[in-house]
């Protein structure tokens, strides 16, 4: 028997990279995932390659109708959710002073209002003793070049996990955060794809993380699932790093 089997778990963010390899892991398992994207042809692809216990509902957690739209169907469908992993989120970066407004917006939008509205439209159907995790960041706690609005919304990530586990404890929900590393993903490929500065920066950041390498993305949902499980029965508020010791030494 799985650690999760029975449970109902939604996954945001998941049609490729961190929140893809969670929901694998979900499955495997034993839970039944309900997951979102932004990107039809992902999700499509994503749920071919899960191939059972997945529905897909496309949408954007910055826009609450296709919330709704999402937790309307959980309801219909299974009726309830016994875990949140709030995974959707982007990253740009830019120096201070380099910074627009549409830019500024368009990041908070989804990691923090997204996450916010994400987890407040599903309590109704959340079970008492739940899991919420959220993704959370390294950044949140490091003071990296250029990341300062990105950093910033993890961080309020991360204090999330802190209010919330205050505002839930009469319903015994447990709100903890993960905060990955650098991961090895699309999203990150993409972002290096600048061929000699892109090398440059890889070189850079394994360099700096004690364990010499990028992580992968099923290391994190290892680490989720034990967030989402009952090995995780007494933890609360938490931050679990899964970053190779960048910001523990």
């Amino acid at each position: 028997m799985g650690k999760l089997e029975g449970k109902i778990a939604l996954v945001t963010g998941g049609s490729t990279g961190i929140g893809l390899a969670t929901a694998k892991e979900f499955v495997s398992e034993g839970a039944y995932v309900f997951m979102t994207g932004r990107r039809e042809s992902e999700l499509n692809a994503a749920v071919k390659e899960l191939g059972s216990n997945v529905t897909a509902v496309q949408g954007d957690v910055s826009k609450l109708d296709d919330l709704d739209r999402l937790f309307a169907q959980i309801k219909q469908e299974k009726g309830k959710l016994d875990i949140v992993f709030a995974n959707a989120g982007i990253a740009k970066y830019a120096p201070l002073g380099q910074r627009s407004e549409e830019l500024f917006d368009s990041i908070f939008d989804i990691n923090v209002k997204g996450t916010f509205f994400t987890v407040q439209k599903a309590l109704p159907l959340l079970s008492d003793g739940g899991a919420i995790i959220v993704t959370s960041s390294v950044v949140g706690s490091k003071g990296l070049s250029s990341n300062s609005v990105y950093s910033a919304t993890k961080a309020a990530l991360r204090s999330f996990a802190r209010t919330w586990t205050t505002d839930l404890k009469l319903r015994r929900i447990r709100v903890n955060a993960v905060s990955p590393g650098t991961i090895d993903t699309p999203g990150l490929n993409d972002l290096l794809a600048s061929a000699e500065a892109g090398q440059e920066r890889v070189k850079m950041i394994s360099n700096a993380v004690p364990l010499g390498r990028f992580g992968r993305p099923e290391e994190i949902a290892k680490a989720v699932v034990f967030l989402a499980s009952d090995d995780s029965s007494y933890v609360a508020g938490a931050e679990l790093f899964v970053e190779g010791g960048f910001a523990q030494v």
